[in-house]
């Protein structure tokens, strides 16, 4: 997935205000109008980030990201207004597990830095799930490996650190081989 972001504002000249403020760097950009317009594009597309305005007509950007975090939880959610009250940065944060709260006009160094961090965020926690995926794959590898060579995972040492080697029958010894050799052979 590219560095895409959704930009949710149903005024156009501040979409073209934060187009213009993003110009130079290296995002994928979408706009749209509407928070209806957003879920509906949010279906067919993933995005790293959403920034969306709280006034809108129709849905309002805290119930809409509200949404977002709903179904599509990975998705960092930023937050602009222009009529910036506590009251509405905390239903944002609370309902929506607000990033960035951003006020109209904005600074755009800071909002560029703010969507570099977001991207970044969802980077490293897109890749920590990856990482819990492969240790749980490979806790259940060594369970089946368990199960299969009991014993086969738990190493025992003496007080002097050398390994303690349980007594095995050539019988097991060629069983196990046998074994091996019938897995290589797929």
């Amino acid at each position: 997935m590219n560095n895409s972001i959704l930009l949710v504002d149903d005024e156009s000249n501040v979409l073209s205000a934060l187009k213009r403020a993003l110009f130079d760097e290296p995002l994928e950009i979408a706009s749209v109008t509407s928070a209806e317009e957003a879920l509906e594009i949010m279906q067919k597309q993933h995005f790293k980030v959403v920034v969306s305005d709280e006034r809108m007509i129709g849905m309002q950007g805290s119930e809409f990201l509200s949404q977002v975090k709903e179904h599509y939880p990975h998705t960092v959610r930023i937050m602009l207004t222009g009529h910036a009250t506590l009251e509405a940065a905390m239903k944002a944060v609370n309902e929506g597990e607000i990033y960035r709260f951003f006020s109209k006009p904005w600074n755009d160094h800071e909002l560029k830095f703010a969507i570099r961090s977001a991207i970044e965020k969802f980077d490293l926690e897109a890749e920590n799930r990856r990482l819990l995926d492969t240790v749980k794959q490979q806790s259940l590898e060594i369970k089946v490996l368990e199960k299969r060579y009991p014993g086969i995972t738990r190493v025992e040492k003496d007080s002097q650190g050398t390994f303690v080697l349980t007594d095995i029958s050539e019988d097991e010894i060629k069983n196990m081989l046998s074994e091996c050799e019938d897995e290589a052979k797929y």
